[in-house]
């Protein structure tokens, strides 16, 4: 089958793409930005790309096109697809039909955490030889691809794929003409719920309706399925309180209740129990308790595929993390500059904390870009200033206006309770000179941005490298 995908560059449908052209089918593919990495990724495949969304494009007379949800109505391909009546589905359905079909899906939903949750899940089966596939959102260090169909066909050997498949499931909307979450698609078996915040301000009104959704992923679920749920969460308790029809493990609760549990060393270390009997330690670098609750997720979620806990305890031992999650992209004059993909003030929050846990004392100097749909429309604009508390500076960048990126309300103005400590920059230059005038160091400088950022990690990099007398 030759498949076209309209929104071929975004992380989803990039890994579609890889996905399908492993399966074995034609791809090609468009988009309004094809460049670099996701273009180069996707060339190396062997995928052919097209920018824009020209009409001309039904010339290439695939058998179905792929729609994206980045595609509106307007989109002059999308409006040719309709008036020539041309056979057309959504990425998500795409995915469920004609990947997923016949797998034991593992998806993994939640406001947080999902594309960490996902990648350890995917290793915890890797290094106990079940050769998963997977389509994360990210890039998994222990893997250093988003998305295959498995170990063994991406090898291009002859054995058959794997029978496992995670997933990260977004309740995003599916596509213009589907607006259910992309979740109801995949047909899981195994299903965390990992946590539930309201988000998305640009498609849900509430945190109610985003509850609805999740509970049609629970729907979903067979009888002889399981849900991984945090116990923490009172939005996950209402979701289940509607109605639910398979197996239940809760997580993050306390040792004396049912379930799985951790407890904290002093070293970062935790112990994790399940149902009161202790299981094992897990031993690594990671911080944070938000990065622990993901863990626990992901070793309940293996044991239902049949994975003991103490052998999934030990592999989260050599989980490398994910790329854009704390990842440290340099160091120049004892000054670290870090990369996270924190655009949520919960995800702010748990990210700012968990570098203080671990640089004790030292400096942190957070770098915020509002970049998502629900911080555009400022939304979670009053929980800013508490979410970036535990820094000691914080560099703000955005601009107030109607452009594609720029906000609709102020932002000196929402950071301002954290007085002096606080500034805000319209312009990428000056917010480099900035944090490189203020660094010092010790100092740890936390970048947090859910896009591109203009490349300010290295330009930050860069400028700390110049001679000193260049800086002032």
């Amino acid at each position: 089958m030759h498949i076209h995908i309209l929104g071929i560059c975004g992380t989803f449908m990039g890994g579609l793409a890889v996905l399908a052209k492993q399966a074995g089918h034609k791809v090609t593919g468009c988009d309004a930005n094809v460049y670099p990495p996701m273009s180069t990724q996707l060339e190396e495949q062997g995928i052919t790309l097209i920018q824009g969304f020209g009409v001309e494009q039904t010339a290439l007379q695939p058998d179905l096109y792929v729609i994206g949800n980045v595609v509106v109505r307007g989109n002059p391909l999308m409006e040719e697809i309709l008036n020539r009546g041309l056979p057309y589905i959504s990425g998500p359905q795409w995915i469920g039909e004609h990947i997923l079909r016949d797998k034991w899906v593992l998806a993994v939903a939640g406001t947080h955490g999902k594309t960490t949750t996902s990648a350890m899940l995917a290793w915890i089966l890797e290094d106990a030889g079940y050769d998963p596939g997977f389509l994360i959102g990210g890039v998994p260090m222990n893997f250093g691809i988003s998305a295959r169909l498995s170990g063994k066909a991406g090898a291009g050997t002859n054995a058959a794929p794997s029978s496992f498949f995670v997933i990260e499931a977004d309740e995003y909307d599916t596509a213009f003409f589907d607006k259910r979450s992309k979740f109801v698609h995949y047909h899981a078996k195994t299903a965390i719920l990992n946590n539930l915040e309201y988000d998305h301000a640009d498609i849900f009104p509430d945190l109610a309706a985003i509850e609805t959704q999740f509970h049609h992923l629970v729907r979903t679920i067979p009888g002889v399925g399981r849900l991984i749920v945090n116990r923490r969460e009172p939005a996950l308790q209402r979701v289940l309180d509607r109605g639910c029809w398979s197996e239940k493990e809760f997580f993050g609760g306390d040792h004396d209740q049912q379930g799985w549990s951790l407890h904290t060393q002093d070293n970062g270390h935790f112990e994790v129990g399940f149902n009161g009997e202790p299981q094992g330690t897990v031993q690594w670098e990671l911080s944070g308790e938000h990065n622990r609750m993901n863990a626990l997720a992901a070793i309940a979620a293996a044991r239902h595929v049949g994975v003991p806990p103490a052998q999934a305890i030990d592999t989260l031992s050599r989980f490398e993390n994910v790329k854009r999650r704390m990842e440290l992209r340099g160091s120049v004059r004892q000054i670290a500059v870090y990369d996270d993909f924190a655009h949520h003030p919960t995800a702010i929050a748990t990210t700012v904390a968990g570098l203080r846990k671990k640089v004790g004392a030292a400096r942190i100097l957070a770098v915020l870009e509002p970049r998502s749909n629900t911080m555009k429309l400022g939304a979670m604009k009053e929980a800013l200033p508490g979410s970036l508390s535990e820094a000691d500076l914080v560099f703000g960048y955005g601009t107030k206006g109607t452009g594609k990126d720029a906000l609709d309300w102020d932002l000196a103005a929402a950071l301002q309770p954290l007085g002096s400590k606080a500034s805000t920059y319209d312009q990428l230059d000056q917010l480099v000179a900035a944090i490189v005038k203020a660094a010092e160091p010790g100092d740890q400088v936390l970048v947090m941005s859910n896009g591109g950022f203009g490349g300010v990690h290295q330009k930050i990099l860069t400028a700390l490298s110049l001679p000193l007398p260049e800086l002032q």
